[in-house]
């Protein structure tokens, strides 16, 4: 069976593949960042666009600057940089598609000329970035951009190679002004509320400390538009590699499979134009931020209802929380009865279709979306999630009583063993100190909620207190299940 490969395509029958002449792909975006996400999400709305013919000046060259994109820039160099997207849908079909509009890829420390050739290059009009959250290098604690971290005082140094996305966005953008080249624009595409603001205070912090002038500048001249994406897209395992092999005959290195749902709202604020994304069903908009607080208050908010229950009642994943009826009463519960109360309009959105969408992502088996993974760094999670959802309940006079059950989860499964003695092993930046507390809580229950940094005065307020104690007691005396039932028809008493 050959490789995947231009020479390869017209071999491949039952898949679609890309239709449009890729020799006449050039390269509009940089992106760093070119994993799974970003190869399901973004590359696969320009391939849409190519498709139909458009937009072949936006291809796309992909930008690794960490030892681990030397696997991809080997496995992507080796097919022409085709690679193949299937979408795995509840009952279990498949739907697959060679995506093509990724044509180029540079290992940075290879060649950082040729990187920044690229970027500073007229036809370049937009540098994209996955760069995950923890890749904007902001302190947790502050909030500010880490001028000390390593990687970054390496590139500050006067006349410093980059290497780092912060180093190539700044030595291109400097490179264009002192050559009269109009900037391009950053758009973020990370799954952080803000991403394009955190993108410009964290490269504009950067670049203030090279140059002050040149900071000044890209503060006036460079858009940083904001977005919400959201599509789960798994790591690639062996097991997929060999599915892409056996049900489709193409030998892919790294195929990428993702759930069938997509969404990206896109704040249309761009310097040197765009492709026409809302022709392939991205939501181009002058606001995101009604959205992103959909996304956040209902979609991630739930993630974290279900997780520590679920773990707590014996289940792995998300699809088996989802099929345990008093876990999915609680879920659309709390979406319907506290997290949408806090929402103003959505443009464009039906909420209760939107919900009804959500609870069907969540019981999608073909995804394996672990509970683990759900609970992982709840500490970050939690504040910027749930809780303020409960603060704005408490100042509108409503519930929160679900809200309070799910943080009393949370502190129940802290305390690093379940109902059968099992160890549980938190994976959470807060781990020791919050583990601690939970540890304390049988003598004091209020222990956990006394961590100011993650919950503020909410220990203060006894409308939070008092189902959050109930709820904790309920779980220490009779378990994840009869607490829920307690939980739900207390709540509903309630209403």
């Amino acid at each position: 069976m050959p490789t995947l490969s231009s020479a390869t395509l017209a071999t491949i029958t039952g898949v679609p593949t890309p239709d449009y002449d890729r020799s006449a792909v050039t390269t509009g975006i940089v992106h760093f960042g070119l994993g799974n996400f970003h190869r399901a999400h973004q590359a696969m709305y320009l391939d849409r666009l190519m498709s139909a013919g458009e937009a072949l000046d936006f291809g796309i060259c992909g930008v690794g600057v960490m030892p681990s994109d030397i696997r991809m820039r080997d496995a992507l160099r080796a097919q022409d940089h085709l690679y193949t997207l299937v979408l795995k849908h509840p009952d279990g079909s498949l739907e697959p598609r060679v995506i093509g509009s990724v044509h180029d890829f540079r290992y940075a420390p290879d060649d950082p000329e040729a990187v920044l050739d690229v970027m500073t290059a007229p036809t370049t009009r937009i540098v994209s970035l996955t760069v995950t959250e923890g890749g904007y290098n902001i302190d947790h604690v502050t909030g500010q951009f880490v001028l000390d971290a390593p990687s970054v005082a390496a590139d500050l140094r006067d006349g410093a190679v980059p290497t780092t996305m912060f180093g190539f966005v700044t030595e291109a953008l400097r490179r264009r002004r002192a050559a009269g080249i109009e900037p391009f624009t950053v758009m973020s595409c990370d799954n952080i509320q803000g991403n394009g603001d955190t993108a410009r205070q964290t490269i504009g912090a950067f670049a203030t400390a090279k140059d002050p002038e040149l900071g000044a500048w890209i503060d006036e001249h460079v858009a940083f538009p904001n977005s919400m994406v959201d599509r789960i897209t798994p790591v690639t395992t062996d097991a997929d590699r060999a599915m892409v092999r056996d049900e489709f005959g193409i030998d892919d290195a790294w195929p990428v499979v993702a759930e069938p749902f997509e969404q990206w709202v896109l704040e249309d604020h761009f310097t040197l134009g765009r492709p026409r994304y809302e022709d392939v069903g991205v939501q181009v908009v002058d606001d995101v931020v009604p959205y992103e607080l959909m996304k956040l208050r209902l979609l991630n908010a739930s993630h974290q209802t279900m997780a520590y229950f679920g773990i707590l009642s014996g289940h792995t994943y998300a699809h088996e929380a989802t099929a345990d009826p008093r876990i999915a009463t609680i879920l659309r519960r709390y979406m319907d009865e506290e997290g949408t109360p806090t929402l103003g309009p959505v443009p464009g959105i039906d909420l209760d279709d939107y919900k009804a969408t959500l609870m069907e992502r969540f019981g999608n088996p073909a995804i394996a979306d672990t509970l683990a993974r759900l609970a992982a760094e709840s500490s970050d999670r939690i504040p910027k999630w749930l809780l303020p959802v409960v603060r704005s309940n408490l100042e509108a006079g409503r519930q929160v009583a679900l809200s309070a059950a799910v943080v009393a989860s949370w502190a129940r499964y802290d305390e690093g063993v379940d109902e059968h003695g099992d160890v549980i092993e938190p994976v959470d930046q807060l781990r020791d100190v919050l583990m601690a507390a939970a540890r304390e809580q049988h003598a004091d229950p209020l222990a956990f909620l006394r961590n100011r940094e993650v919950f503020g005065d909410l220990v203060d307020d006894a409308r939070f207190t008092e189902p959050y104690l109930a709820t904790l007691a309920r779980l220490h005396e009779h378990g994840a299940q009869q607490t829920l039932a307690d939980v739900l028809d207390a709540a509903g008493a309630d209403r």
